[in-house]
């Protein structure tokens, strides 16, 4: 079943600011928050809908490749909706929700200690112009956070564990009352003899050091398609740092960066180029041979053939990343006028001057019978 428009589900426009979307995530938020319709499960697949769709609008990055290739631009390669809480988005989420039911004795601590997924990694990948024509397959390498190959990432060396901390009994954080005018308020803090980690490892790990992590350099395949450009984004779902608490790893994002060609240019699916012709060319035309992105092709151009005339190549521009269908070539031709000629090439040209008169340059002509209406001389 296909998703929902994310702007429909949080009933705003397109164009709505960020404080916007906000207001309008928090009212729906409030209102289809599990805690408010316990045992409705259409409250509960809506929750869920709302939070997927705040993840991503709530997100500018994020947005602006929704904006240019919808559920494509965000789900790519795998990448999910409601489970993708990347960076700080989970917290920013649910903080809000923390907000609306007024904190309720929850402290920042404790929100901190559920399952967070990890931070998204950004990458910048340059491609050839014929490459975001007509995609890719390369090869990237970055360095990233993963479990530590001689504990599995348990921290603690080989042949030894993890015991639970007796200080808070695996909790992380330790609660304690204090009585104030106002009634007993219960205040919650990190243990400070785990750090919060609700264990204590009594033999670290000797390479990691205890901390069950290792940086290492990640090399890993990605597909680019054709019709990308400069800006363009790839998502890959698991492939950015390792989530803390048991959380899921973050995302990563390849943004792409397009090099200029020494022929042509690009607008959008469209490719432009210009060719010079000759003087005699332009003048009782000729084939020419046009360069584009799929090879050479023959194109006749009709006698007087004017400098700047533009000509179009149907479906010869670069394919739609989705399929939209594909752009055109437009080619420019340039009259190159000689600058060096031979005294046998200048007599030939005033003849040819001389024996044309006015009747040949028609828009010349026009032009000066312009300024004589304008001027009376």
């Amino acid at each position: 079943m296909s998703k929902r428009d994310f702007y429909e589900v949080l009933g705003v426009d397109r164009n709505a600011a960020p404080d916007e979307i906000k207001r309008a995530y928090r009212k729906l938020a409030m209102k289809y928050h599990p805690d408010k319709n316990k045992g409705d499960q259409t409250a509960e697949t809506k929750f869920k809908e709302i939070n997927e769709a705040y993840e991503v609008l709530g997100d500018q990055e994020k947005k602006q490749r929704y904006d240019q290739f919808g559920h494509a631009g965000v789900n790519g390669n795998g990448a999910s909706g409601f489970e993708g809480f990347g960076g700080g988005g989970f917290e920013d989420i649910f903080g809000d929700i923390f907000d609306i039911f007024g904190g309720g004795g929850f402290s920042s601590s404790r929100r901190q200690r559920g399952p967070r997924k990890g931070a998204d990694v950004k990458y910048e990948q340059s491609i050839t112009f014929e490459e975001a024509a007509f995609g890719v397959e390369k090869t990237i390498k970055f360095h990233k956070e993963e479990d530590c190959k001689d504990c599995n990432g348990s921290g603690a060396a080989s042949g030894s564990t993890s015991k639970t901390c007796p200080d808070c009994n695996g909790k992380g954080e330790v609660r304690f009352a204090q009585r104030t005018p106002l009634g007993q308020i219960v205040n919650v803090r990190p243990c400070t003899k785990c750090a919060g980690e609700g264990k204590i490892i009594e033999k670290p790990c000797p390479k990691c050091n205890g901390k069950g992590t290792e940086r290492k350099l990640k090399s890993i395949k990605v597909k680019i398609p054709a019709g990308v450009d400069t800006g363009s984004v790839i998502s890959i779902r698991g492939e950015g740092e390792l989530g803390q608490q048991g959380g899921p790893p973050g995302d990563l994002y390849v943004v792409i960066n397009v090099m200029p060609h020494k022929i042509f240019e690009r607008d959008g699916l469209n490719v432009y180029c210009e060719i010079p012709i000759t003087f005699a060319q332009a003048v009782l035309g000729d084939e020419l041979e046009v360069p584009t992105l799929e090879g050479r092709v023959k194109y006749k151009i009709p006698e007087g053939t004017q400098t700047g005339t533009i000509f179009r190549l149907k479906s010869k521009g670069i394919s739609s990343p989705r399929n939209y269908g594909k752009g055109d070539q437009f080619v420019k031709v340039v009259v190159e006028v000689p600058k060096k000629l031979t005294e046998k090439q200048k007599d030939i040209i005033k003849q040819f001057a001389s024996e044309g008169g006015e009747d040949i340059h028609e828009q010349r002509k026009t032009f000066f019978d312009k300024v004589k209406d304008v001027f009376g001389v």
